[in-house]
């Protein structure tokens, strides 16, 4: 428990020789669990359990829950973050370079670098210092992956990407394949509709051509990128997502998208093509942002909402297409009141206009 407490920047309070093992939720925690409860109803289950140290926020009556130790913080949830890495095990990957692995004899490692079997590091790629490429991985034609870089298995990093230091990478992320940009040799029914917003079209029947990316990805320090999360190379331009991002599972950012610094997008998150975010903006989960629009320094966008227009900054927004979250609240609660005021005039009719009255 010591350990733990010195590593939150806290105090023990009670036995601080207690031995922890790992994290638990305060109904199913055992006694060398560390139970997590960060606020008063959380704590209630601690009597269902068998904790005997618990991670309490400031103010808590640990002795009243019949706790041997505690370590009380103001905010619970930077403590679990602290524990939680404290604690973790790791995925196992083992140290240096598997035979299984291939490392082109052009490619530069750092000092402690590991690669794990099947992985592949191209011609020109440079690892950072202390990096670990877990199995099954890609890193491309001269790209760089900066020091203390985490790739886990199945990452495939694409050609000329540029990553900072302490990246992390969660299976099948793919950062750096072709942008999803097409053109037909004359202007399209797309074009045509954008145009016309919605008129009929009559555009002929064309094939696509591609657009090659030629402009790559550019990733800044501190960025973690999660599962089947794809960053697609830029045109011309590089993609460019910045220092201390966090971007979920199963997420797709668009060539020439340009992200600010801290920025965190949940599960389904969707941009389109050229935009540009600020810095501190939150998408929810399955938000969608259509193409080349701006999205403004601290916006926060609840889940599943479509923006389709600019956002300035500090704005918070909802719904399809997103407004103001109170604006859209005030639609829906009128929305759902739609059906009895329908009604209400339904009877104001019969009442004004009754039969025979105006024959």
């Amino acid at each position: 428990m010591t350990e733990i407490a010195r590593a939150l920047g806290a105090e023990v309070l009670g036995d601080g020789a207690l031995t922890i093992d790992s994290v638990a939720e305060p109904a199913e925690a055992g006694p060398r669990d560390l139970a997590i409860a960060m606020k008063p109803e959380f704590a209630e289950g601690l009597p269902n359990g068998q904790a005997r140290a618990a991670l309490l926020w400031e103010g808590a009556d640990w002795q009243g829950f019949g706790l041997a130790a505690a370590v009380l913080v103001p905010r619970p949830r930077m403590g679990l973050a602290a524990v939680t890495a404290m604690l973790d095990p790791g995925w196992g990957y083992g140290e240096g370079i598997s035979a299984l692995a291939h490392v082109d004899p052009q490619a530069e490692l750092g000092e402690g670098v590991s690669v794990g079997p099947f992985s592949v590091i191209s011609k020109g790629a440079r690892i950072g210092a202390g990096s670990v490429i877990g199995p099954q991985c890609y890193v491309g034609w001269d790209s760089t992956v900066g020091d203390g870089a985490l790739l886990h298995a199945g990452v495939r990093i694409g050609p000329r990407v540029r990553i900072g230091a302490r990246f992390t990478a969660h299976p099948g992320a793919v950062i750096g394949g072709d942008g999803f940009s097409f053109v037909t040799p004359e202007a399209g029914a797309v074009e045509k509709a954008r145009a016309s917003l919605g008129g009929e079209s009559d555009a002929k029947a064309q094939a696509w051509v591609r657009i090659h990316s030629l402009g790559a990805v550019e990733v800044g320090d501190d960025v973690e990128i999660g599962c089947n999360t794809t960053v697609d190379a830029g045109t011309v331009r590089a993609t460019r997502i910045g220092n201390g991002c966090k971007i979920d599972n199963q997420c797709q950012i668009g060539h020439n998208v340009t992200v600010g610094q801290d920025c965190l997008m949940a599960a389904g998150v969707a941009v389109a093509g050229s935009t540009r975010i600020g810095n501190n903006v939150v998408l929810g989960g399955r938000v969608g942002v259509s193409d080349n629009v701006f999205i403004g320094d601290g916006v926060v966008a609840a889940g599943a909402s479509v923006i389709l227009s600019n956002v300035p900054a500090g704005r918070v927004v909802m719904g399809y297409p997103a407004v103001k979250m109170d604006s859209h609240i005030e639609s829906y609660k009128a929305l759902r009141r739609l059906p009895r005021l329908l009604k209400q005039v339904a009877e104001l009719q019969k009442a004004v206009f009754k039969p025979g009255e105006n024959d």
